[in-house]
This record gives C-alpha cells, structure tokens and sequence, in this order.
C-alpha cells in the first residue's frame, strides 16, 4: 500500500509521467511517417512504387505486433504492477529507436517495427495505471487527456521527423531514442507502483493472447457490446488516415500543403476538446449520453466530407469531429469502470487488439472502397464511400452504447453529475 500512499501524496507526477510515455509512442510514430519512406528507399534501392509495398508492410506489421502484445503487456501489468511493465517498455522503445537509427538493412527495419509495435503497446498497462488512480467519475477527464497528448504528439511528431530527417534520415531515431531513455531515467525516480498486492491476479497465456482477450470480452455482455462499439469508432479513424489525402487531391486538387493545414487542424481541434472540454461535458451528460453525442457528431463529420463539393467544405467537418472527441474518453471510462478494479490491465489490453485489428482491416477497406467508387466509369461515382461506411459504423457504435445495460457502474453514468458543494 505504500505505493497508493505516494501517489496520494505527489497525484500530479504518475499522471504527467505517464502522459509524457504515450506522448513519446505518439511522437515516435509521427516521426516515422516522414522518414521510413525515404530510409525503404535508401536501405533498399527501391523507386517510390517499389517502395510503397515494403512500407504497407512496416505499417502491418507495427499493428500485427501490437495486437498480440497488447494482451500480454495488460495481462503482466495484472500480475506483477502497471509500473515494471511500463518501465520496460519506455527502455525497449528506447532500444526500438535506436536500433532503427543504425538499422544497415530493410530486415533490420522490420524488426525494429515488431520491438516498435510491442513497446508501443504499452498503453495498456498505461491506461489501466490512469484507472487505478482515479476515481470513476474523473477517468474520462483523464482519459481525455491521453487523446489531447495523441493529438499534440501527432502534430508534433511529423515536423521533428521532417526537419531532423532534412539533416539526416538517421537523426529523427537519435533524437526519439533520447527521449524515451530520458523518460526511463525520470520514471525509475518518481513512478510508484499502483496496483496494490491484493488486487493482483494470475497470468494466464489462455486469456493473454488475442483470441483469449477478445473471449474476455465476450464474457460480460455489456463489455462486449461497448468493445464492438470501441471496433467500429477505430473503423473511421482508418478510413479517415488512408483515404483524406487521396479523396481531398482528387476532389479539390489538394497538395501537401492544403492537407498538411487540414490535418493538423483535426489533430489540434481534438486535443483542445480533449484537453480542455471533456471534464464540462460528461458532469453535464453523463459518460454514456457523453459517448453517444460524440459518436452522432462524428458520424455527421463524416458524412460532410463524403459529400463535400468545395475543399473549404471539409472545415465544417473538422469542427463537428472535433466536438466528437469526446466520444473516445466517454467510451474507455465506461469500460475502464465496468471491468472492475482488477481486470484493468487485461481489458485495456484487449482494447488494445481490437485497435490493432482494426488499424489492418480498415484501411484496406476504405481505401478499397475509394477505389472502387472513384474509378473512370465508376457507378454510383462517389469518392467519399469511405466516409460514408465510417458514418454508418459510428452510429452503429451509437447503437451499442444506446443498448447495454450498465449495472455494475459506481455512479449513474447516464445522467449529469452535480457535485455537491459544501456550506
């Protein structure tokens, strides 16, 4: 209990040290957009549309690593503490970079993306940690600031990899590898242990393996409907990375410039949401009808880019979707709350799967779809089906939640909370 006493005594620094590891994650994958291209390219010899099938290749297999390490890392975070896991993580992410930096060939590529894909999954142990220390009632204001530090780290990812990439294609990794030793240093010193003895369970390879976790959640049927809900808000966001660059050039004639400002303000407009307005909006809804709001407006979005005519039409959207950031916080502390204080790890890992998978399946679904539907001759001519699949898929989630049952919820999380103020 000891470690519960000294989170109590310092609850800022977990929390920022925390955020600090999955801001590194989310800034070393924003790193490699830029860079892995032109290192494929180097390393291999390859033209650009050589090239393009070795980087579809790192991309999956990040996920696929992801997937099956999600699982194991929440499953081990249940059985020995959130903090050795998270701390080993920090350092393999760190020997990721590394390795990346001086990688002399493309199989050294992908290996680093396996090591990558695996400290990258981290964020289960992550989260279940964010659980652990907060109470139900603020973890969707806690979890949203996981999603307003993704946001920021997106942003600002690109630009270091682009910039120290212009120096050397090696640097960005140099650079990345520095921060997460760094953070390994300052989280040996101030991260206590959250998970208290008692509250721990056995490791189980049945259970820590992608089949095992998604029978987890299968087991309780509230969980399972808000995981299914969980799948089909990942759908969109693979829709929208693999098809936004190559809908906006076709429809608009957008270059880098016009989607680099257009993505960066989705990814700005999120985090502010995230960061700032979660908090006011679930004590004014609740976490469901939160989450359900979220999901509609993000939905509507959706179908505004798919129906867009001119390229300043998409901004509308931005804002829409923006308000739906509240969607994925409103989501994770339903489930976070529901699973109960000792399956944290693994259900968080699970998530962490159905993200994985997801993150496969969804752009080759979208971008097979804009294929399709904007080919010479295509009908219905309509570039924007993607869009409109991810629309669909977030009012099935609006569904999912609409229809469980929350019974082992601490708090109404379908009506507004009031605190009660004293005097």
């Amino acid at each position: 209990m000891a470690g519960n006493q000294e989170i109590a005594s310092r609850p800022a620094l977990p929390v920022i040290f925390v955020l600090i590891t999955l801001g590194i994650d989310a800034i070393g994958i924003g790193i490699v957009i830029p860079i892995v291209p032109e290192l494929v390219r180097e390393l291999g010899h390859l033209d650009a549309s050589a090239a393009s099938a070795w980087v579809g290749g790192l991309v999956a297999t990040y996920a696929a690593a992801q997937v099956f390490a999600g699982p194991i890392l929440g499953g081990l975070s249940d059985r020995f503490g959130r903090r050795p896991i998270i701390l080993a993580s920090v350092a393999g992410l760190g020997a990721n970079y590394l390795l990346l930096a001086f990688a002399p060939t493309l199989s050294w590529l992908f290996v680093g993306r396996v090591l990558a894909g695996i400290t990258g999954a981290n964020v289960s142990a992550s989260t279940a940690y964010i659980a652990d220390i907060t109470p139900p009632a603020d973890r969707a204001r806690r979890f949203g600031l996981i999603g307003a530090v993704f946001g920021c780290a997106f942003i600002v990812g690109p630009g270091i990899g682009g910039g120290l990439g212009a120096v050397d294609l090696r640097l960005p990794f140099l650079a990345a590898a520095g921060l997460a030793f760094c953070n390994f240093l300052y989280g040996l010193l101030i991260l206590p242990e959250s998970l208290p003895r008692e509250r721990r369970r056995l490791f189980s390879w049945k259970r820590a393996n992608p089949a095992g976790s998604f029978r987890a959640l299968a087991a309780d049927p509230g969980i399972a409907r808000l995981a299914l809900g969980w799948a089909c808000m990942w759908f969109g966001l693979g829709a929208l990375q693999s098809t936004f660059v190559l809908y906006t050039g076709l429809r608009f004639g957008w270059g880098p410039p016009n989607n680099g400002a257009a993505l960066a303000a989705i990814g700005l407009s999120q985090a502010v949401v995230q960061g700032l307005l979660v908090r006011r909006i679930i004590v004014g809804l609740g976490e469901r009808r939160a989450a359900m709001a979220g999901q509609a407006c993000t939905a509507m979005a959706y179908a505004i880019y798919g129906s867009a005519t001119r390229g300043w039409m998409m901004y509308p959207g931005i804002v829409v979707q923006a308000l739906g950031a509240v969607a994925n916080p409103a989501m994770r502390a339903l489930i976070s709350i529901r699973a109960g204080p000792d399956r944290q790890g693994e259900i968080q890992g699970a998530l962490s799967s159905v993200e994985g998978v997801t993150a496969i399946i969804s752009p080759v679904v979208a971008s097979s779809l804009f294929g399709a539907f904007s080919a010479p001759g295509a009908r219905p001519y309509m570039p924007g089906a993607g869009f409109y699949a991810a629309a669909a898929l977030y009012l099935a989630a609006l569904g999912c939640v609409r229809g469980v049952s929350l019974p082992n919820l601490g708090r109404d999380a379908e009506a507004p909370t009031h605190a009660p103020r004293a005097g």
